[in-house]
């Protein structure tokens, strides 16, 4: 069984087709990355998944169960957990108490949530700044921090929102590192503009192009697939 099944799912803003009929698909504990040109529709696929919209139509079935028009706050009931681009966490409160708050709002999964707390923030090197304000981190410790708190409910599956969105490259590399690892805890749909360095990381790509999906496939089939070098470049690999 699938993890996620998304089967003929389209939503439109006025008269834009943001999303016009995609099948997507997640198998557990597969990374998925979706790509494609500013516009191509990714991000409101994106957030259709997580319960940020409803389709217009189509189904959305999550380990069988169909989530189509459950809220957000079901959905991460039943194990689907989100980041966002911009990190909002309670900046006032410690990192080890905005983890804490996150049990707390969810339900706690956990008969030992500090211990569970102190293990992610080791995982995402931040084991040292548990007791600091959330608003001491870099963006690169933000952004890190983030993915902690999303596996904090334990998920079935995670969708990281522009995960390496203004890291240096030293961030960019930490980042990359420990969404491979989150793969042992999850599956992973990823939404990243920077494809240099994100779609050697996945196990599946999916390219969207003007609310549909153009291709899918390995790396390297997506790496030579003419309509994805057309979608970005304007061109064919042969220059017609």
């Amino acid at each position: 069984m699938s993890c996620l099944e998304a089967a003929g799912v389209r939503k439109r803003f006025g008269g834009l087709h943001a999303v016009d009929g995609v099948d997507f698909t997640v198998e557990p504990g597969e990374l998925v990355g979706l790509f494609g040109p500013n516009g191509a529709g990714k991000t409101t696929l994106f957030n259709l998944i997580a319960g940020a919209y409803y389709p217009d139509a189509g189904t959305i079935r999550f380990g069988g169960d169909d989530v189509t028009r459950f809220p957000a706050f079901r959905r991460a009931r039943l194990g689907i957990a989100r980041t966002f681009q911009v990190v909002r966490p309670f900046r006032a409160l410690s990192i080890m108490e905005n983890l804490l708050a996150v049990v707390a709002s969810e339900g706690a999964l956990s008969r030992t949530p500090e211990q569970d707390a102190l293990q992610l923030l080791a995982g995402v090197g931040l084991a040292d700044r548990a007791n600091d304000p959330a608003g001491s981190l870099t963006l690169g410790m933000l952004k890190r921090f983030e993915v902690a708190r999303a596996l904090m409910v334990q998920p079935r599956l995670i969708l990281l929102d522009e995960p390496l969105a203004g890291l240096t490259d030293g961030e960019s590399a930490m980042m990359l590192r420990l969404i491979e690892s989150v793969k042992v805890r999850a599956a992973v749909v990823m939404v990243e503009h920077n494809v240099r360095l994100a779609l050697p990381l996945c196990d599946r790509a999916v390219v969207m192009e003007q609310g549909r999906v153009i291709a899918q496939g390995t790396p390297a089939q997506i790496r030579s697939d003419p309509a994805v070098i057309h979608a970005y470049l304007g061109d064919t690999p042969e220059g017609g």
